[in-house]
């Protein structure tokens, strides 16, 4: 069908909302509280009000259904006068510390008060004197700049499906929050951060390591590493238009060695020591009769989840650690030099993986991939491509291609069965382009592979609204399976609550294309190809779930649903 949009004929698909339609037209409509690709459309912002041939009324072209015929002007000077009145009444309670918020230059709000060319304040609504909540050791909620826009409660419930936060109070007492006024660390939430990466304000950001890296950085009496995960490297490679993983990784790898850290290691090479100790773990299950289904444990949104929402699950977990907290003891146990303080430093895409590293322990920060940036700048460095580029340090350089996938979507559960094929000598019956097709957009896919005569049922799980769904099908008994890898963020890793908010879900598959290609460029295909592995199982380990493996490479879990 055919709609007209500021005198422009605009071809529509049924279904589909003004706001779209025109979006995909090239005409930018302004909006806060609308998100891609959500079906949830709340109109409570009102910004994106536009005016309606043969109507009185304004309406929410984000709810507004397109139909034949119909006429819209996006900027009439009424749209205009409304829309900016709109802005002025959010800017009325809203602190004015825009120079030193975190969210200052990347600030939605202060776009369109800026695009509306709003230079002062009309209106005075007064301080809304909410505390701001420091409780979570990975995400830091200030309710004063809160717009009510309402996308934060949008992707919790129902994208991810926990429901952590959510609206309370009426009229101009209305605000977000947990349930019972709780802080976030005794709420629901599972840091997984979904809701910082919506975020059009500083109403809600990762919680900050800077001031101890710093610190660290200018003692010449400690050591300071970093870990790099798979999905920092694709998303650096994508943004900067690199040809691919390795090339960021080398530039990364010189960033971080210009601003004084001494070593650079790369995560995916624990993600091969991950394979190794997982896929071994699961054909031990095979052997013993369960418990199945086995579900990765390399997401700690996930684990969370287990450990407060399901914790009937908790002996389905795997207990492998994640490729994050394997690095960091082994970097703590190996990498550390007499006389010096170790600080040890990961670069990740996750907002979880700060929480991780409190409760697992052997880290001293996290850096998410969108903290990169403001780092740098701290020490009067930009990162792109004239950057000199620096090898990883040894022993933690070496990876495989299926430690690359880690980054995406059904990434680890590939990753593990190519090496499982391998330990049963049926390396050449499980290729990897039989599983290369589970790389795509669902959020659920089941799937059987055949491994030692044995016919095993698998998925892939992309959300935590999936996880709930497929868990609810387990109970239930409808679905029985074998494996699973569970990814809390919609893609995977690469859609992280710490990735750029540049990254839309439409901007993912971008991100997949690094990640395989990474994958392709790799000589060594599988985990147990991976010399340097190898030969911490020869000097150390002995041999995949050893006592001493266990000893530093898995944990345990704990049932966190009985809470005060």
């Amino acid at each position: 069908m055919n709609i007209e949009i500021n005198g422009r004929t605009v071809a529509c698909h049924e279904g589909e909302t003004v706001l779209a339609a025109a979006s995909r037209a090239g005409i930018q409509i302004p909006h806060l509280c609308a998100m891609e690709n959500s079906s949830v459309p709340h109109a409570s912002c009102r910004v994106c009000l536009v005016e309606v041939e043969g109507q009185a009324r304004l309406e929410t072209s984000c709810t507004m259904k397109v139909r034949e015929g119909l006429s819209v002007r996006t900027h009439s000077p009424r749209v205009l006068r409304i829309r900016r009145n709109i802005v002025e009444l959010m800017l009325a309670s809203h602190p004015d510390d825009c120079l030193y918020c975190e969210r200052s230059g990347d600030c939605e709000l202060s776009r369109l008060a800026a695009g509306m060319d709003i230079r002062g304040r009309r209106y005075g609504g007064g301080s809304k004197g909410h505390p701001v909540d420091v409780s979570s050791p990975a995400i830091v909620r200030d309710p004063n700049k809160c717009v009510l826009c309402g996308r934060c409660v949008t992707v919790c419930h129902d994208v991810q499906g926990i429901g952590a936060i959510d609206y309370t109070g009426r009229g101009f007492g209305t605000f977000i929050r947990p349930g019972a006024d709780s802080g976030l660390d005794v709420s629901d939430c599972v840091f997984c951060g979904q809701c910082v990466r919506v975020c059009p304000t500083g109403a809600l950001r990762e919680k900050s390591a800077f001031a101890g890296l710093v610190d660290a950085l200018a003692d010449p009496g400690t050591r300071v590493v970093a870990q790099i995960a798979p999905a920092v490297p694709a998303t650096l490679a994508a943004e900067l238009g690199l040809r691919g993983v390795p090339e960021a990784l080398g530039l990364l790898s010189g960033a971080l060695r210009r601003i004084g850290f001494d070593a650079v290691y790369d995560t995916a090479f624990t993600a091969d020591l991950t394979v190794m100790e997982e896929a071994h773990e699961f054909l031990d299950r095979l052997e013993q009769g369960g418990p199945f289904p086995m579900f990765t444990s390399c997401c700690p949104s996930w684990v969370r989840f287990v450990e407060l929402h399901r914790p009937r699950f908790i002996g389905n977990l795997s207990t492998c650690k994640s490729p994050q907290q394997m690095a960091a003891t082994l970097i703590r146990k190996r990498s550390a030099e007499p006389g010096r303080r170790l600080f040890s430093v990961a670069v990740m895409p996750c907002t979880a993986k700060k929480y991780e590293a409190v409760e697992v322990g052997d880290l001293d920060a996290v850096l998410t991939t969108r903290e990169l940036g403001p780092l740098l700048e701290k020490f009067g460095l930009r990162f792109d491509a004239d950057l000199e580029p620096a090898e990883l340090d040894e022993p933690f350089a070496e990876a495989s291609g299926g430690g690359r996938l880690f980054g995406g979507s059904g990434g680890v559960l590939e990753s593990a069965l190519r090496t499982a094929a391998h330990l049963k000598g049926e390396s050449g019956k499980l290729s990897p382009s039989v599983l290369t097709p589970l790389q795509g957009d669902e959020r659920l896919r089941t799937f059987t592979v055949t491994l030692g005569g044995r016919e095993l049922r698998c998925a892939v799980v992309s959300g935590l609204g999936a996880a709930r769904a497929l868990l609810e099908q387990v109970e239930a008994g409808t679905l029985p399976l074998d494996f699973v890898e569970v990814m809390s963020c919609p893609g995977g890793c690469i859609g992280g609550g710490g990735q750029p908010r540049s990254v839309s879900e439409g901007g993912l598959k971008a991100l997949r294309v690094k990640i395989r290609d990474a994958d392709r460029r790799e000589k060594l295909q599988g985990a147990h190809e991976n010399r340097a592995v190898i030969r911490l199982y020869e000097e150390v380990f002995g041999e995949a779930g050893s006592r001493k493996s266990h000893q530093w490479l898995h944990r345990g879990y704990t049932d966190r649903s009985e809470r005060p």
